[in-house]
């Protein structure tokens, strides 16, 4: 089992290259299983520990899959599926897992896939995705803690409302809908820039899929799709997590400019604080050049603050001047990261779902432990600014987001390091 071992204190400086979208990698690798012949080949797939679950899952339904992780593509061959059961062994590992149902569930009219597993944030049911398959003609029953769903006739159209945004339960029902005869209308749907991606990858195949990006999509329903070749979108969570790393340790770094449409409120968050942002050609430049000061988030579904950055920001406001606030809407226990801050002396209190952060002048180095893939983020973020020397367990929660993070920490200056326990 690996560990960082970080020593705070040193400014960030230089140009590092984000990393294809996890978010967006894992529902397009299942849409494959949509293109009953050919081959699709993925760009700018990122090398991660959720990746490789997914391949797993793809490969044991009878997939074809050649990942040249040299120049980051993954060459996908569905023409051979040969089950259409997802077992618990490989989805208790990651919740986007249960992404298989819907492709499944279209290409074959039935579908086995266990409840799913992954970070542990509070309740996360998958009511909206069932709804979904339910008002698409599915019939659904529970069995020893699968679902399975199966439809007689085919999926046909239907309208499906969502009572908020759901992320995943947009793209499964969305990935269903894609082979459903007649219309489907998808109300309150998520609008995240990874659900915009994935309907671009589907729309290249041949999906009639219009909307996405809003809170309305409609997909008109088609008989087949076709081999299509796609680049995964750039990783905003990875950019938000590295900008909040120059904030709590300062200094300047540049990045791909393609995230800042889909950043603005991460990005007036940070400038309210303090830090400062340009566009010089294709890059971003990001800079922090004094202690900053005190801000307020709410975490919201898209376009609202990222839930996903909520640790991050946390770990930032510890550092700050004056006393910062942020309330968590999205997931209801997304605050285990508060405890392992406060080891390294940070001044925080939570009362259900709000936490109050009054900044320290200085954080001093510390042993922590990861809970899950963003809490991780945000303790390593605490442990770029902490004097002295940083523990960080259990690693491997952050290896599921974040591709050779200490890597990229490392040539923009930190000291950080992995090692092997």
């Amino acid at each position: 089992m690996d560990k960082f071992i970080i020593r705070g204190g040193r400014r960030l400086h230089g140009e590092i290259e984000l990393q294809g979208s996890k978010n967006a990698a894992l529902p397009i690798l299942a849409a494959g299983l949509l293109i009953e012949k050919g081959r699709c080949t993925i760009g700018n797939v990122p090398e991660l520990a959720d990746i490789e679950t997914m391949i797993k899952v793809l490969e044991f339904l009878g997939a074809k899959i050649e990942w040249n992780k040299k120049d980051r593509s993954i060459t996908l061959d569905c023409s051979d599926i040969s089950r259409y059961e997802a077992p618990y062994d490989l989805v208790r590992k990651m919740r986007a897992s249960f992404l298989v149902m819907g492709p499944l569930l279209a290409r074959f009219g039935r579908a086995k896939v266990s409840l799913p597993g992954g970070c542990v944030l509070g309740p996360r049911p998958v009511d909206y995705h069932l709804k979904a398959f339910s008002r698409l003609g599915a019939a659904l029953v529970e069995d020893q803690g699968y679902i399975i769903a199966e439809t007689n006739s085919g999926l046909r159209g239907a309208q499906i409302h969502f009572d908020k945004p759901s992320h995943t339960g947009t793209e499964n029902a969305m990935m269903a809908a894609c082979l459903a005869e007649g219309e489907t209308t998808i109300i309150n749907a998520a609008c995240d820039p990874e659900v915009v991606d994935l309907a671009r990858f589907l729309n290249r195949a041949g999906a009639r899929i219009s909307g996405a990006g809003n809170i309305i999509i409609r997909i008109e329903g088609v008989p087949r799709l076709n081999p299509a070749d796609h680049d995964v979108m750039p990783d905003r969570l990875e950019a938000g997590t590295l900008m909040a790393a120059v904030g709590a340790a300062g200094g300047e770094i540049a990045m791909g400019k393609e995230c800042v449409e889909s950043m603005s409120m991460v990005l007036d968050k940070l400038t309210e604080a303090g830090m400062s942002f340009r566009i010089d050609g294709d890059r971003l430049i990001v800079r922090s050049a004094d202690r900053l000061r005190a801000f307020d988030i709410t975490t919201f579904p898209y376009p609202g603050f990222p839930t996903d950055l909520q640790a991050s920001m946390m770990a930032l406001a510890c550092c700050c001047k004056g006393i910062s606030h942020i309330k968590e809407t999205v997931f209801t226990e997304r605050f285990s990261h508060a405890m392992e801050l406060t080891r390294l002396g940070a001044q925080i209190k939570i009362a259900g779902d709000e936490a109050v952060i009054t900044g320290v002048e200085k954080l001093h180095g510390a042993s922590i432990m990861a809970s899950d893939i963003r809490a991780g983020a945000g303790l390593v973020v605490a442990a770029l600014a902490a004097e002295g020397q940083s523990e960080i367990l259990r690693v491997y929660h952050i290896d599921r987001g974040y591709q050779n993070l200490e890597r990229k920490l490392s040539l923009l200056g930190a000291d950080i390091k992995r090692v092997s326990t």
